[in-house]
């Protein structure tokens, strides 16, 4: 007679997600992230407590956190000392004491210290970076590690509470809403809660000597963060944020949180950022011209796809660029520009230039920043607003993100949903056409 085998009790190490096999955990789901930092912006010093609120979905008695770095002094689970604590390049794992039983609620406390720094990956530098006065956390897509350890996995995410304490003259910037500031012998500790499930690539600290604007309440209420010597050109190049935010209000639902910060470094960056409730730009990215209306637009429209609807796996990254990438077209439209017709038409010109090796639908890790997935999930966007018509297609965008709010989501979820909801048969094929192909279709 055959015998059963033993199940296991070990998680996996690995979310699954192919585009990032070392990345994510299996055996349990976080639910909540307390972080409290102590850094010394002089010296990039950091010492930290992050306590893990996770729920096992298997029995469990060893499980792993993605952490990379920076050196643990000490761990607990529930209060207890774990039966074994072991650190590699990107892993902490840790065998719990007793059993952790399949449903259960438990603390993982991690106490760790050292110099933070950016993370290597294909992609280039990610995580926690130093600026010439102050920090910046680009955690896009497997940076997070590099400052708390988590289940870096854009398939989990979690409540968050976020605390740094710094010196006095530097301002904190991180998502969320600000609960509490207090200082104490020269330095300050900030203090903010993320109410709303986010995803670890999107938690973000920001380190600086800023001034802070707030610009507006409504239609949500609107910050700006930016050293002094910038005041000029931040105040004319986001005087219109809050006509976009109306405007992809109106057209995606209703902004997804409490408020919206920008944050201007006093850095040139290579490119700007999103992050949950935030986006960040450097001083290349203002010239009192509106000269990077296309980028404010950009990121602001991440708000909706990728900070709120966020995807499960990497490889439908489409659904979070192809729309931010789209809401610039609608912006320049807005703004007094080129139509969305007429932006469609000059962008696929331009791809039809481009090699064709690429399916925008899964791209493979290497290629899922590639301008083209951009492009052509723009470009799918707008071949379904020409066969659905404007109040199909727009009804059905606001009906996503207000049924998905705060979720996960993916391609064959977006083809369904859209489906659905439109009664067309033909979002199938233009998703089919324009992303999973590497013919290019005509508008």
């Amino acid at each position: 007679m055959p015998q059963t085998p033993l199940q296991t009790t070990i998680g996996s190490a690995s979310a699954g997600d192919a585009y990032l096999p070392a990345n994510g955990n299996g055996g349990y789901r976080a639910v909540h992230y307390d972080v409290d930092l102590d850094y010394r912006v002089a010296t990039n010093q950091l010492r930290a407590t992050a306590t893990v609120t996770a729920v096992a979905s298997m029995r469990l008695d060893r499980f792993s956190l993605d952490f990379d770095g920076l050196s643990v002094d000490r761990v607990t689970v529930d209060g207890v000392r774990p039966r074994k604590v072991s650190q590699s390049a990107r892993k902490l794992t840790i065998t719990a004491a007793t059993t952790i039983e399949a449903g259960q609620r438990f603390e993982v406390t991690v106490r760790y210290r050292g110099a933070p720094h950016p993370l290597r990956t294909i992609w280039g530098e990610v995580g926690w970076e130093e600026l010439d006065d102050g920090v910046l956390v680009a955690g896009q897509p497997t940076g997070a590690a590099s400052w708390f350890p988590c289940n870096d996995h854009p398939g989990n995410k979690a409540s968050f509470r976020i605390r740094v304490t710094c010196e006095d003259p530097y301002t904190v910037v991180a998502n969320g809403k600000l609960v509490s500031r207090s200082s104490r012998s020269g330095r300050t500790s900030w203090t903010f809660v993320v109410a709303e499930p986010m995803a670890t690539y999107l938690a973000s600290v920001l380190i600086g000597r800023y001034r802070r604007t707030d610009v507006a309440a409504a239609p949500v209420a609107q910050r700006i963060f930016f050293p002094a010597n910038l005041a000029h050109e931040t105040g004319i190049d986001f005087g219109r944020l809050g006509e976009m935010i109306s405007l992809f209000s109106g057209l995606f639902g209703p902004y997804p949180f409490d408020a919206y910060s920008v944050v201007v470094t006093d850095d040139e960056l290579e490119i700007p950022l999103e992050a949950h409730g935030l986006a960040v730009f450097g001083r290349n990215h203002v010239d009192g011209l509106h000269g990077s209306d296309r980028l404010i637009a950009h990121e602001l429209a991440h708000q909706w796809f990728g900070n709120s609807l966020t995807v499960g796996l990497w490889k439908d990254i489409w659904l979070h660029e192809g729309f931010a990438c789209y809401a610039e077209w609608l912006w320049g439209e807005a703004s007094g520009g080129r139509t969305a017709d007429e932006s469609a038409a000059w962008h696929r010109a331009k791809v039809d230039t481009l090699p064709r090796d690429i399916i925008a639908g899964d791209p493979g890790p290497h290629d899922m920043f590639d301008d083209r997935v951009y492009k052509r999930g723009a470009l799918a966007l707008h071949a379904l607003r020409r066969s659905l018509g404007n109040d199909a297609f727009f009804g059905a965008v606001r009906a996503y993100t207000r049924e998905r709010r705060h979720g996960t989501v993916s391609t064959g979820d977006f083809v369904e949903f859209f489906t659905v909801h439109t009664g067309s048969g033909e979002v199938h094929h233009i998703v089919d056409r324009w992303l999973f192909r590497t013919a290019l279709p005509k508008l």
